[in-house]
């Protein structure tokens, strides 16, 4: 099959979506590979890497997207939209809850869509994991960051000093990004409170993470009662393929310290925080209600040579399956990947999403 690979266009978005030990894997098994010229410098990857693995180096996009796999990293942006076509598969992180443009450009084209972020595998998102993890211990890096006075924080290191107490961080979520961002709140010696709605796996963090991280119900009353007191809020509330819930109110916002910081991870799926609106590297924070506010919509990009390896990792043998079998065959051996199945043939195949963007909703027909 012919694999097509672009260089991300997104602001600041310096991952690619296959390492060049993946596309010597790829071309080992027989596949014609189509490098971006440039795709892989962000993370480290020179052309000529990608030339000793086996890839022809593309001089623009062009040539990339006229493959029959085209794999990315990131949702295709408006620029690339003309590209979108009924005869290819797109295998990337689309969000399409948070993306109602796309969505519709990919119907009218009848583009085949299969999102990272909806395989799912006995409960799990295998593909959208190390992403969290690494989104998760960023919105702890980035949030501490921002509190300091300078950058319009209220001045309080979250791992305090002898004789003063630490910081506050509350978690909205407790999967894979919220309790990373515990786990990496906790080392700091920050006082850490993880919210979930869900009684065993409140069990499993009590198990997971370190003793001086706390679990409570999610509810509006306790949200009331801890946020005035919360210097670090990180919204880490996912529902595969649907639009975050807005646990946070514009008024339970006002209700927080002046100079207080949070950070919402499910900002691709619209945010869980009513006040929150997409941001980029380029310029990541705003403040609201006297709150500084981290909406990043594609936090990983910021440490590329990391989680570009991370997801080529996990994405790579369900590229291979894809390659070797086409969709409908990779959907039997791999039955997660059906799952991921978005849009198939003009029409919302993942239910998640069609109810998200009020379109009507058509059953998969590889599940």
């Amino acid at each position: 099959m012919n694999i097509g690979i672009p260089k991300e266009i997104k602001v600041r978005e310096n991952r690619v979506a296959c390492t060049p030990a993946g596309v010597r894997h790829l071309v080992g098994a027989g596949h014609h590979v189509v490098v971006e010229r440039g795709a892989g410098g962000g993370s480290g990857y020179t052309d000529e890497k990608y030339r000793l693995a086996g890839a022809v180096i593309a001089s623009g996009p062009d040539e990339v997207w006229r493959s029959e796999l085209v794999v990315k990293v990131k949702e295709p942006l408006e620029q690339e939209f003309r590209y979108l076509r009924q005869d290819m598969i797109l295998f990337t992180f689309l969000h399409l809850a948070g993306a109602p443009q796309l969505a519709r450009c990919l119907v009218d084209t009848g583009t085949t869509a299969i999102a990272y972020e909806t395989v799912e595998v006995s409960g799990r998102l295998p593909l959208l994991a190390p992403m969290s993890e690494i989104a998760g211990k960023m919105s702890v890096l980035m949030g501490g960051c921002y509190l300091s006075s300078h950058l319009g924080g209220e001045g309080k290191l979250l791992g305090g000093v002898p004789g003063v107490l630490p910081g506050r961080v509350l978690v909205l979520g407790g999967g894979a990004a919220g309790m990373n961002a515990a786990r990496s709140a906790a080392g700091l010696g920050a006082e850490v409170t993880v919210m979930e709605a869900s009684q065993e796996r409140m069990r499993e963090l009590e198990q997971l993470l370190p003793s001086q991280v706390h679990t409570i119900y999610s509810n509006e009353q306790h949200l009331e009662e801890l946020l005035p007191d919360t210097d670090l809020l990180i919204g880490a509330v996912l529902l595969p393929g649907a639009t975050a819930p807005k646990l946070v109110t514009r008024q339970m916002v006002k209700s927080m310290k002046r100079g207080s910081v949070i950070v919402d991870i499910a900002i691709d799926q619209g945010g869980c925080i009513e006040t929150s609106r997409p941001t980029s590297h380029d310029d990541p924070v705003f403040v609201e209600e006297g709150v500084v506010h981290y909406c990043v919509t594609n936090m990983p990009g910021a440490f590329p040579a990391t989680s570009t390896e991370a997801l080529t990792g996990v994405t790579l043998p369900y590229v291979r399956r894809l390659a070797d079998l086409g969709l409908e065959s990779a959907t039997v051996l791999m039955p997660g990947l059906a799952g991921g199945l978005n849009i198939w043939n003009g029409k919302v195949t993942q239910e998640a999403v069609a109810k998200s963007l009020g379109l009507p909703f058509h059953e998969n027909p590889f599940a």
